[in-house]
């Protein structure tokens, strides 16, 4: 496939970042989604995103923990379920929990994830692993099990906002037009490892050669053309956009001539609320859980549609603010 540099810069630059570690986007006309992957990335469309400064890396533990020490924020993880919210459930499942990762011994069906996910009491941001785990010594990796509105909360906090599906997606590409990864169109360029995946057969084996079991610090591995850090793999990355399918988002107009919620709210893709039990969020990024023998989402226009009240031990984010 070839590649080319986006189109030139549709924002001038301010002189100053509004926070700490903050990189500058240039905005620009890219081709978002993808023809040649999974059916919920195509069709590949074009879309236009004005500048904004983003994150350099995925919000840390430590970060979050300074959020809470200030607020006394308590996560959705961290709380009861209210019974009114799901009828009929059972009571084991309204206590304080969150979805873990749970390698399984062997083979298992991959239709079924629930080979390997389990909802674990007690699980949250400070034990990632459930009751007995810490962040103790992982205080620079991404802070997870963070639902929807915690992550919101945070954001608002230090007035910044999360980026739209388009403003990620432009912004994971680093200025390339075209490439199947954030890096190019190898996965192992030379044989050297880009993003924390899972290396081995999905769920039982992991490799680990990329040096990680599971989450690891933000940072670790090489930045994209724009200077930002793990935009793929280590964890999924929330979006402000509601789910719904590239094929709905074409037959809009604003989808191809205007600036997808960069700033101007009447041109987000959805801004309405679905119609739906559990509406959901678009999240990006793929984790330390695709697989190319599983899941392939480890590239800029994959995508996943998340439960607003789910968290889970693969799930993060970074903020930006928009052209100042």
């Amino acid at each position: 496939m070839t590649q080319s540099l986006l189109a030139k810069p549709t924002s001038i630059k301010s002189n100053r970042p509004p926070g700490k570690e903050m990189v500058w986007i240039p905005g620009g006309t890219f081709l978002m989604g993808s023809d040649h992957h999974y059916p919920e990335e195509a069709p590949a469309h074009k879309v236009a995103v004005k500048g904004f400064w983003m994150d350099r890396y995925l919000v840390t533990n430590a970060q979050f923990q300074k959020f809470v020490k200030a607020t006394g924020y308590v996560t959705f993880a961290e709380r009861p379920a209210n019974p009114s919210d799901y009828p009929g459930a059972k009571p084991e499942l309204l206590q304080p929990a969150s979805s873990v990762f749970v390698k399984p011994d062997g083979l298992v069906n991959k239709a079924n994830c629930y080979n390997w996910w389990s909802y674990v009491p007690g699980a949250n941001w400070r034990h990632p692993e459930g009751a007995g785990s810490s962040i103790k010594g992982r205080e620079q990796h991404p802070v997870v099990h963070l639902a929807y509105e915690d992550v919101e909360a945070y954001a608002q906090w230090l007035g910044k906002e999360l980026p739209t599906e388009a403003e990620w997606e432009f912004a994971a590409r680093g200025g390339l037009e075209g490439a199947a990864f954030a890096w190019g169109d190898e996965l192992y360029p030379m044989g050297k490892q880009m993003a924390n995946t899972w290396h081995g057969e999905f769920p039982f084996e992991n490799l680990c050669t990329d040096g990680y079991e599971r989450t690891s610090p933000v940072g670790s591995f090489p930045k994209n053309g724009y200077g930002l850090y793990d935009m793929i793999g280590n964890v999924w990355e929330w979006t402000s956009d509601w789910y719904q399918e590239h094929q709905q988002i074409k037959k809009s107009p604003c989808c191809i001539t205007s600036n997808p919620c960069g700033g101007e709210r009447e041109n987000s893709y959805d801004q309405q609320m679905p119609d739906s039990k559990t509406p959901r969020k678009v999240v990006k990024g793929g984790s330390f859980l695709c697989a190319p023998s599983y899941c392939q989402r480890y590239r800029p226009a994959a995508r996943m549609a998340q439960p607003i009240d789910t968290s889970t031990c693969h799930l993060g984010f970074r903020l930006i603010v928009r052209g100042q």
